[in-house]
């Protein structure tokens, strides 16, 4: 290799480092953290453009979480027309509300007008409604009536996630006609792969992919080259649906049609994405009972959010102490078996998380119904004898070695296998009886099984030590 391309070799290195604003382990870097913190503290406003307001969405959203709430604020304010508004997708809402909140309405109002109709949908919805109107009424009035028409949409369903930006052509145009209004129209999406088919109405008729219009000669109409629409989505089809249905067919985008089948946007892979993800990360915090906390919450609010469920696992504990309590002779006869009760209860805990972990997520993405539901339930129970017969084994040799009574290592190995027999069926049955009820199990479930295994765990290992130890 000559010095020249060596030379040459390097300074890409060197350049391709310097742009790169992530470390080895995902997070950004802390000399361009505090390059930047200095930038702001000096309104070094040219600095900012050059190595801020040109970085990609995701990665200025990243920036944005990592550096401290004032300089957030400050940097918005230095970029000016310059930030760019996409990123507040990127963030937690307690941020994005932080610095929306901050901006004026004209300022969001001229950034809204140059994103996509779903980002826009995205940042407005979270905004009070005099707040909302003010933006909506600065806007030209065709993209004010998209907008609107979105935010009509229930939360969390497809039409507020849609892009109403598409195309869309008649179905007596040739491809000719269709690739010619490609060219010369101005007013089209950034990307796009598919072509709608509609009626004077609106109504979807089919689509055609941008590689068939290509393969096809310009005389032929479109009517007799389009295919039927893979599964429309209905505007108002919960997201999780819609991403089911993507998930399903493996589609890459798919049309959004009203109650009348007319066409009013489209769902594309990368908003489903991200409503997997969402879904995903609000299945994991409510089984954690944290509902919709975010890391970036105050510590009022994220007092605030897990308080009622604190409340009620208090409440079930005071259930389980209390079928402790019936047993209170007991325990003062045989002090081994206040050592021993926490690996019943605790066993039996874990055995009904992992159980309910498996039937939630079984249930959020459809694979468990009614036609299988049995078959799971039997499996759940066998493998919950197996692991009890097992542990029990286990426990109870080591607590007849450690105690030296055979008779306490046979009582702590049955209340084991009874209790994992409980904590599966209880892991299993609770998510699915929440679920029928209209529950969701995701919210409910976790209290409900550890009260149920607490209690059964007590309830069995005391039992059967006072039948059988104290006889």
């Amino acid at each position: 290799m000559s010095d020249i391309q060596n030379d040459t070799l390097i300074s890409r290195k060197a350049g391709s480092e310097e742009h790169d604003i992530y470390s080895e382990d995902g997070s950004i870097r802390s000399d361009f953290l505090a390059r930047v913190g200095a930038a702001i503290a000096d309104r070094d406003v040219l600095f900012l453009r050059q190595n801020v307001a040109k970085l990609h969405e995701s990665e200025l959203g990243d920036l944005l979480e990592s550096i401290l709430p004032d300089q957030r604020l400050a940097l918005v304010k230095l970029l000016g027309k310059d930030f760019d508004l996409t990123a507040l997708t990127e963030v937690d809402e307690a941020i994005r509300m932080e610095i929306v909140d901050q901006m004026p309405n004209e300022q969001i109002a001229a950034a809204i007008g140059d994103l996509d109709s779903d980002d826009a949908v995205y940042i407005l919805e979270d905004l009070d409604h005099q707040d909302r109107e003010e933006i909506l009424a600065q806007l030209p009035f065709t993209e004010r009536v998209r907008l609107r028409r979105a935010l009509d949409y229930p939360e969390s369903s497809a039409g507020r996630r849609m892009q109403t930006e598409f195309v869309a052509v008649p179905p007596f145009w040739t491809v000719g006609q269709t690739i010619d209004y490609l060219r010369d129209e101005e007013n089209l999406p950034d990307s796009f792969s598919q072509i709608f088919v509609i009626d004077p109405t609106f109504r979807l008729l089919g689509i055609i992919d941008l590689d068939r219009i290509l393969r096809c000669n310009r005389q032929i109409r479109i009517e007799t080259i389009m295919r039927e629409t893979n599964h429309p989505i209905p505007a108002d089809m919960d997201q999780e649906e819609a991403a089911q249905i993507f998930e399903q067919y493996d589609l890459l985008s798919a049309a959004v049609v009203d109650d009348n089948g007319r066409l009013v946007g489209v769902l594309t892979i990368d908003d489903v994405v991200d409503v997997i993800q969402e879904e995903a990360e609000e299945d994991i915090r409510r089984l954690s009972g944290v509902g919709d906390e975010e890391l970036s919450d105050s510590v009022k609010d994220t007092s605030r959010s897990r308080v009622p469920w604190l409340m009620v696992n208090l409440v079930t504990a005071f259930l389980s102490a209390s079928v402790i309590g019936l047993f209170e002779a007991t325990i003062e006869e045989i002090v081994a078996l206040a050592i021993l009760m926490p690996i019943v209860a605790g066993m039996g805990g874990n055995a009904g998380s992992q159980t309910m972990t498996v039937t939630v997520r079984a249930l959020a993405t459809r694979d468990l119904d009614i036609h299988n539901a049995w078959r799971v339930v039997r499996r759940e129970a066998g493998v919950g004898l197996i692991n009890g017969m097992l542990f029990g084994t286990v426990v109870g040799s080591v607590a007849g070695w450690w105690f030296a009574d055979p008779h306490l290592g046979m009582v702590i190995a049955s209340a084991m296998m009874i209790n994992m027999f409980a904590a599966a069926m209880a892991g299993m049955m609770i998510p699915l009886l929440l679920d029928k009820a209209g529950t969701d199990p995701a919210v409910s479930s976790a209290v409900f099984v550890t009260a149920i295994t607490d209690m059964t765990g007590f309830m069995s290992f005391l039992g059967l030590a006072t039948l059988w130890l104290l006889k």
